[in-house]
Protein backbone atom coordinates (compact mmCIF):
# COMPACT_ATOMS: atom_id res chain seq x y z
CA UNK A 1 0.00 0.00 0.00
CA UNK A 2 1.32 3.67 -0.44
CA UNK A 3 2.12 5.59 2.39
CA UNK A 4 2.35 9.04 0.92
CA UNK A 5 2.24 10.72 4.41
CA UNK A 6 1.69 13.92 2.90
CA UNK A 7 -0.95 15.54 1.07
CA UNK A 8 1.11 17.05 -2.15
CA UNK A 9 3.70 16.06 -3.97
CA UNK A 10 6.94 18.03 -3.83
CA UNK A 11 6.15 18.57 -8.04
CA UNK A 12 2.85 20.48 -7.04
CA UNK A 13 3.74 23.01 -4.94
CA UNK A 14 2.41 26.46 -5.37
CA UNK A 15 4.18 29.92 -5.64
CA UNK A 16 3.30 30.88 -2.13
CA UNK A 17 3.08 27.94 0.07
CA UNK A 18 4.66 27.42 2.99
CA UNK A 19 5.47 23.78 2.64
CA UNK A 20 7.25 21.02 5.46
CA UNK A 21 9.06 18.71 4.42
CA UNK A 22 9.55 15.82 6.17
CA UNK A 23 12.17 13.33 5.77
CA UNK A 24 14.06 10.37 7.23
CA UNK A 25 17.02 10.00 5.44
CA UNK A 26 19.50 12.35 3.97
CA UNK A 27 18.68 10.91 0.23
CA UNK A 28 14.87 11.96 0.50
CA UNK A 29 15.86 15.16 1.44
CA UNK A 30 18.11 15.47 -1.74
CA UNK A 31 15.62 13.99 -3.92
CA UNK A 32 13.21 16.10 -2.86
CA UNK A 33 15.34 19.24 -2.69
CA UNK A 34 16.59 18.74 -5.92
CA UNK A 35 13.24 18.55 -7.53
CA UNK A 36 12.15 21.94 -5.72
CA UNK A 37 15.23 23.70 -7.45
CA UNK A 38 14.94 22.02 -10.59
CA UNK A 39 11.36 23.35 -10.93
CA UNK A 40 12.00 26.67 -9.56
CA UNK A 41 14.82 27.02 -11.94
CA UNK A 42 12.64 25.67 -15.00
CA UNK A 43 10.53 28.62 -14.13
CA UNK A 44 12.66 31.48 -13.74
CA UNK A 45 12.70 31.61 -10.18
CA UNK A 46 15.63 32.86 -7.91
CA UNK A 47 16.04 30.00 -5.88
CA UNK A 48 17.98 29.62 -2.62
CA UNK A 49 18.80 26.81 -0.66
CA UNK A 50 20.22 27.02 3.24
CA UNK A 51 21.42 23.85 4.10
CA UNK A 52 23.29 22.30 6.93
CA UNK A 53 25.42 20.22 4.22
CA UNK A 54 26.55 23.68 3.01
CA UNK A 55 27.61 24.50 -0.80
CA UNK A 56 30.11 22.27 -0.67
CA UNK A 57 28.38 19.06 -0.95
CA UNK A 58 24.75 20.18 -1.49
CA UNK A 59 26.04 21.32 -5.33
CA UNK A 60 27.54 17.94 -6.16
CA UNK A 61 24.72 15.91 -4.80
CA UNK A 62 22.31 18.51 -7.17
CA UNK A 63 24.28 18.13 -9.73
CA UNK A 64 24.38 14.13 -9.62
CA UNK A 65 20.64 14.46 -9.64
CA UNK A 66 20.84 16.50 -12.89
CA UNK A 67 20.28 19.83 -11.79
CA UNK A 68 21.88 22.46 -13.51
CA UNK A 69 23.53 24.22 -10.57
CA UNK A 70 27.03 26.05 -11.00
CA UNK A 71 25.57 27.29 -14.45
CA UNK A 72 22.69 28.63 -12.16
CA UNK A 73 24.97 29.99 -9.24
CA UNK A 74 27.31 31.86 -11.69
CA UNK A 75 24.45 33.80 -12.69
CA UNK A 76 23.25 34.40 -9.63
CA UNK A 77 19.24 32.36 -10.24
CA UNK A 78 20.61 30.59 -7.42
CA UNK A 79 22.38 30.52 -3.89
CA UNK A 80 23.26 27.42 -1.93
CA UNK A 81 24.45 28.16 1.80
CA UNK A 82 24.96 27.46 4.99
CA UNK A 83 23.56 28.50 7.93
CA UNK A 84 25.67 31.82 9.58
CA UNK A 85 24.60 34.55 7.98
CA UNK A 86 21.41 33.71 7.03
CA UNK A 87 19.12 32.16 9.93
CA UNK A 88 21.72 32.36 12.34
CA UNK A 89 24.13 34.74 13.92
CA UNK A 90 27.27 33.36 15.84
CA UNK A 91 25.16 30.05 16.73
CA UNK A 92 22.53 32.64 17.96
CA UNK A 93 18.89 32.60 16.31
CA UNK A 94 16.56 35.65 16.37
CA UNK A 95 13.52 35.16 14.41
CA UNK A 96 13.40 38.87 13.82
CA UNK A 97 16.78 38.75 12.15
CA UNK A 98 15.95 35.13 10.22
CA UNK A 99 12.61 36.97 8.83
CA UNK A 100 14.77 40.60 8.05
CA UNK A 101 17.10 37.74 6.26
CA UNK A 102 13.68 36.57 3.98
CA UNK A 103 12.75 39.73 3.14
CA UNK A 104 15.57 40.67 1.90
CA UNK A 105 15.89 37.27 -0.50
CA UNK A 106 12.10 38.32 -1.55
CA UNK A 107 13.21 41.95 -2.43
CA UNK A 108 16.36 41.10 -4.02
CA UNK A 109 14.64 38.56 -6.52
CA UNK A 110 11.94 41.10 -7.71
CA UNK A 111 14.70 43.67 -7.93
CA UNK A 112 16.78 40.96 -10.02
CA UNK A 113 13.55 40.78 -12.52
CA UNK A 114 12.99 36.95 -11.46
CA UNK A 115 9.49 35.86 -11.61
CA UNK A 116 9.86 34.64 -8.09
CA UNK A 117 11.47 32.99 -5.46
CA UNK A 118 12.10 29.30 -3.81
CA UNK A 119 13.76 29.03 -0.37
CA UNK A 120 14.78 25.52 1.16
CA UNK A 121 15.52 26.08 4.57
CA UNK A 122 16.83 22.70 6.21
CA UNK A 123 15.85 23.48 9.84
CA UNK A 124 18.48 20.94 11.41
CA UNK A 125 20.15 24.02 12.66
CA UNK A 126 17.65 23.77 15.80
CA UNK A 127 18.61 20.74 17.30
CA UNK A 128 22.19 22.59 17.58
CA UNK A 129 22.88 23.91 20.83
CA UNK A 130 22.18 27.48 19.60
CA UNK A 131 20.66 29.87 22.04
CA UNK A 132 17.03 31.69 20.31
CA UNK A 133 15.95 27.98 19.45
CA UNK A 134 12.71 28.83 21.66
CA UNK A 135 11.74 31.35 18.97
CA UNK A 136 11.71 28.63 15.97
CA UNK A 137 7.24 28.71 16.16
CA UNK A 138 7.28 32.51 16.00
CA UNK A 139 9.59 32.32 13.05
CA UNK A 140 7.66 29.92 11.09
CA UNK A 141 4.96 32.07 11.89
CA UNK A 142 6.51 35.24 10.74
CA UNK A 143 6.56 33.03 7.28
CA UNK A 144 3.34 32.40 6.81
CA UNK A 145 2.40 35.80 6.85
CA UNK A 146 5.23 37.16 4.84
CA UNK A 147 4.25 34.82 1.82
CA UNK A 148 0.76 35.53 1.47
CA UNK A 149 -0.16 37.11 -1.53
CA UNK A 150 3.03 37.10 -3.25
CA UNK A 151 5.16 35.10 -5.55
CA UNK A 152 7.33 33.81 -2.97
CA UNK A 153 7.40 29.92 -1.74
CA UNK A 154 9.07 28.57 1.11
CA UNK A 155 10.35 24.61 1.65
CA UNK A 156 10.73 24.03 6.05
CA UNK A 157 13.18 20.73 5.96
CA UNK A 158 12.50 18.68 8.92
CA UNK A 159 14.17 15.41 9.57
CA UNK A 160 11.63 13.40 11.53
CA UNK A 161 13.84 10.79 13.01
CA UNK A 162 16.00 13.58 15.24
CA UNK A 163 12.62 16.25 15.56
CA UNK A 164 10.39 15.09 18.65
CA UNK A 165 6.52 15.11 17.69
CA UNK A 166 5.95 17.95 20.00
CA UNK A 167 8.17 20.26 17.98
CA UNK A 168 6.75 18.82 14.80
CA UNK A 169 3.22 19.13 15.35
CA UNK A 170 4.00 22.90 17.43
CA UNK A 171 5.24 24.09 13.34
CA UNK A 172 2.70 22.15 11.44
CA UNK A 173 -0.68 24.10 11.52
CA UNK A 174 2.06 27.41 10.46
CA UNK A 175 2.39 25.23 6.93
CA UNK A 176 0.34 25.30 4.16
CA UNK A 177 1.22 22.21 2.52
CA UNK A 178 2.93 19.29 3.91
CA UNK A 179 5.33 17.40 1.57
CA UNK A 180 7.25 13.76 1.77
CA UNK A 181 8.51 10.94 -0.41
CA UNK A 182 6.03 8.80 -1.63
CA UNK A 183 6.44 5.43 -0.22
CA UNK A 184 5.18 2.17 -1.82
CA UNK A 185 6.25 -0.26 1.17
CA UNK A 186 8.45 -0.21 4.25
CA UNK A 187 9.61 -1.97 6.81
CA UNK A 188 13.03 -2.81 8.79
CA UNK A 189 14.04 -4.74 5.13
CA UNK A 190 13.15 -2.89 2.23
CA UNK A 191 12.03 0.74 1.27
CA UNK A 192 10.74 0.98 -1.80
CA UNK A 193 9.51 4.46 -2.55
CA UNK A 194 9.40 7.52 -5.08
CA UNK A 195 12.32 9.09 -6.64
CA UNK A 196 12.00 13.18 -8.14
CA UNK A 197 15.50 13.95 -9.63
CA UNK A 198 15.66 12.27 -11.85
CA UNK A 199 12.18 11.06 -12.00
CA UNK A 200 11.45 7.27 -11.29
CA UNK A 201 11.94 5.08 -8.20
CA UNK A 202 14.34 3.73 -5.11
CA UNK A 203 14.69 0.62 -3.50
CA UNK A 204 16.74 0.30 -0.45
CA UNK A 205 17.80 -3.20 1.60
CA UNK A 206 16.76 -6.25 0.01
CA UNK A 207 14.03 -7.38 -2.09
CA UNK A 208 12.34 -10.88 -3.07
CA UNK A 209 9.30 -11.93 -4.66
CA UNK A 210 7.51 -12.06 -1.45
CA UNK A 211 7.71 -8.35 -2.21
CA UNK A 212 6.57 -7.84 -5.95
CA UNK A 213 3.03 -6.53 -5.39
CA UNK A 214 4.31 -2.95 -4.01
CA UNK A 215 7.45 -3.25 -6.98
CA UNK A 216 4.76 -3.89 -9.36
CA UNK A 217 3.13 -0.65 -7.91
CA UNK A 218 5.96 1.94 -8.16
CA UNK A 219 6.79 0.73 -11.39
CA UNK A 220 3.32 1.06 -13.00
CA UNK A 221 3.17 4.55 -11.25
CA UNK A 222 7.38 5.21 -12.53
CA UNK A 223 5.80 4.49 -16.32
CA UNK A 224 3.37 6.62 -16.09
CA UNK A 225 5.48 9.67 -16.13
CA UNK A 226 6.66 11.20 -19.25
CA UNK A 227 9.99 10.66 -20.33
CA UNK A 228 12.84 8.80 -18.65
CA UNK A 229 13.24 6.80 -15.72
CA UNK A 230 16.02 6.02 -13.45
CA UNK A 231 15.56 2.98 -11.13
CA UNK A 232 18.10 4.00 -8.10
CA UNK A 233 19.05 0.67 -6.38
CA UNK A 234 22.21 1.77 -5.22
CA UNK A 235 21.08 1.28 -1.62
CA UNK A 236 19.89 -2.40 -2.24
CA UNK A 237 21.72 -5.32 -1.05
CA UNK A 238 20.08 -8.17 -2.75
CA UNK A 239 17.67 -8.69 -5.28
CA UNK A 240 16.54 -11.96 -6.71
CA UNK A 241 15.76 -13.25 -10.06
CA UNK A 242 11.87 -12.69 -9.88
CA UNK A 243 12.30 -9.16 -8.96
CA UNK A 244 15.04 -8.01 -11.24
CA UNK A 245 12.86 -9.90 -14.28
CA UNK A 246 9.70 -7.56 -12.90
CA UNK A 247 11.67 -4.39 -13.65
CA UNK A 248 13.22 -5.60 -16.77
CA UNK A 249 9.78 -6.65 -18.35
CA UNK A 250 8.68 -3.26 -17.54
CA UNK A 251 11.52 -1.63 -19.44
CA UNK A 252 10.93 -3.69 -22.12
CA UNK A 253 7.44 -2.83 -22.28
CA UNK A 254 8.23 1.19 -22.93
CA UNK A 255 8.46 3.26 -25.88
CA UNK A 256 11.15 2.97 -28.00
CA UNK A 257 11.87 6.94 -26.94
CA UNK A 258 12.06 6.26 -23.44
CA UNK A 259 14.96 4.90 -21.68
CA UNK A 260 15.31 3.18 -18.15
CA UNK A 261 18.81 3.56 -16.17
CA UNK A 262 19.31 1.15 -13.43
CA UNK A 263 22.73 2.75 -11.14
CA UNK A 264 23.55 0.12 -8.80
CA UNK A 265 26.42 -1.75 -7.50
CA UNK A 266 28.32 -4.31 -9.51
CA UNK A 267 26.95 -7.04 -7.25
CA UNK A 268 23.23 -6.23 -8.32
CA UNK A 269 24.33 -4.96 -11.67
CA UNK A 270 25.36 -8.97 -12.74
CA UNK A 271 22.22 -10.21 -11.62
CA UNK A 272 20.59 -7.69 -14.54
CA UNK A 273 23.23 -8.82 -17.08
CA UNK A 274 22.53 -12.70 -16.17
CA UNK A 275 18.64 -12.01 -16.85
CA UNK A 276 19.87 -10.15 -20.17
CA UNK A 277 19.75 -6.37 -19.59
CA UNK A 278 22.54 -5.63 -22.23
CA UNK A 279 20.51 -6.87 -24.87
CA UNK A 280 17.47 -4.58 -24.17
CA UNK A 281 17.03 -1.27 -26.23
CA UNK A 282 16.94 2.02 -24.01
CA UNK A 283 18.41 0.11 -20.77
CA UNK A 284 21.52 1.41 -19.27
CA UNK A 285 23.34 -0.13 -16.16
CA UNK A 286 25.24 2.64 -14.14
CA UNK A 287 27.39 2.16 -11.22
CA UNK A 288 25.93 3.49 -8.06
CA UNK A 289 29.50 5.17 -7.84
CA UNK A 290 29.72 7.36 -10.69
CA UNK A 291 28.64 11.38 -10.21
Amino acid sequence: MTTAGADVQITDLAVDDHACLTFGEPEDLFDLTAAFVRDGLAGGLRVVWVTEAGPQRAVPELARRGILVESAVSSGQMTVADYEGCLLSEQAFSAAEAMRWLRGQMTASQHDGFGGLRVAMDMNWALRPVSGVEQLPEFEEGIAAALAGTTASVLCQYDRERFDPVTLGTVAPFHTRSVAAATYYADALLRICRQYAPPGIRLAGEIDYQREEPLSLALAEAIRLDGDITINLADLTFIDGACARMILNAARGLASSRSVQLRCHPAIADTFVLLGARDIAGVSLVSADDR
